[in-house]
């Protein structure tokens, strides 16, 4: 019986697409042998980051020509060299301020056109005086601080971010909120999605407000500098500035400074943060990295001291203070779920004259 089977190089043939009718085998052999270069154009090499013509000195700030970069791209991360840093502990959490669970990537949040916030106007005038609201707060997880509690401070506030979700502004200043401080940024290249919402409506509810910035330690200071302050409007009636420095476990940042570079990558960012905003910045620690790191420095700096478990006279000796987070369990109208509680060391009027800028700080924390 004759065979009626199509042999399998017209098979092929017709499967081609670039195949015609007219094609005969030789050719189709030579279409099938020919490499695939010759066949199809090669797709273009990645594009390239472009590499940065500059280089910044964490120790001056200084900008300097750089020199081609053949490390690894984590390496420039870092103010020194990071296959001599040793790794963290894997240690819970300590501090209250919500923090980043993995690196800060700018897809997040949509580019900012402008170079730096704007400035804002001045407050309109108001004879200086600030009104203080007497605290109306509730505790989940009420501490026995001792002596000297909480509720003998007379004026309280509150440190929020987006966790807290849509804040009724004006209830929560009335429930004793005379000032908020508000997640702002971290890293160099992440912004809080909810912090100029609340920066903006804060200030219309009356709170006397400032921002703060969760330092990454795997980036460079004077980096981060610049990403804050071109997300952070200069308002002349905003409080100074925050550098939040902690460990922080959960981080993809896996590395643990020297004490010495830590503080030199701090130094760094509260330089350019004080030039800029004409305020000294504040800066917020808890207990392990203060012990670890800041003891014994920066005393010429305010504090502000997370001390949920006791009070900061015996959680910090022998350090002034100007903020204390006493509590990250806080209960509030005008806020959904739980929030930090804060308090400020001095007086009604000692508040008033801070923040009006006729005293210092140091007056305030008992220093002069």
């Amino acid at each position: 019986m004759r065979s009626k089977v199509i042999p399998s190089l017209l098979v092929g043939c017709m499967v081609l697409t670039s195949c015609s009718a007219r094609t005969n085998p030789v050719e189709i052999l030579r279409l099938r042998n020919q490499p695939a270069t010759q066949t199809a154009q090669a797709a273009p090499p990645p594009a390239q980051a472009p590499m940065p013509a500059v280089a910044v000195d964490e120790q001056t700030a200084s900008i300097t020509p750089s020199s081609p970069v053949t490390s690894h791209p984590e390496a420039l991360a870092w103010a020194g060299n990071g296959q001599q840093q040793q790794h963290f502990e894997a240690s819970p959490m300590t501090a209250g301020m919500p923090v980043p669970d993995q690196r800060p990537v700018s897809r997040l949040v949509p580019p900012t056109p402008a170079v730096m916030a704007p400035e804002e106007p001045a407050a309109s005038s108001s004879g200086g005086r600030h009104r203080v609201y007497s605290q109306r707060f509730r505790d989940a997880k009420p501490i026995n601080f001792g002596k000297v509690k909480p509720k003998h401070h007379a004026v309280h506030g509150v440190d929020v971010s987006r966790w807290q979700a849509n804040i009724d502004w004006k209830t929560l200043r009335g429930q004793g909120a005379n000032f908020a401080y508000i997640k702002a940024t971290d890293g160099g290249d992440h912004v809080d999605p909810m912090f100029r919402t609340n920066w903006d409506r804060a200030k219309a509810a009356g709170l006397k407000r400032g921002a703060y910035h969760f330092f990454y330690w795997c980036r460079v200071a004077s980096d981060q500098a610049d990403w804050f302050i071109r997300n952070v409007p200069r308002d002349p009636d905003a409080l100074p500035p925050v550098i939040d420095v902690e460990y922080n476990g959960e981080s993809s940042c896996r590395f643990r400074l020297s004490p010495e570079k830590a503080r030199e990558k701090m130094q760094v960012f509260m330089d350019r943060l004080e030039r800029h905003y004409g305020k000294r910045p504040v800066i917020y620690t808890a207990p392990d990295f203060y012990k670890d790191n800041l003891r014994g420095h920066f005393l010429d700096y305010p504090f502000w001291l997370r001390s949920v478990a006791a009070h900061p006279s015996k959680t910090y000796p022998g350090r002034k203070w100007v903020f204390w987070q006493y509590s990250g369990s806080g209960l509030s109208q005008g806020v959904n779920g739980k929030i930090d509680l804060n308090v400020f060391y001095g007086s009604v009027k000692d508040w008033q004259r801070w923040v009006d800028g006729k005293t210092s700080w140091e007056n305030v924390a008992g220093l002069r």
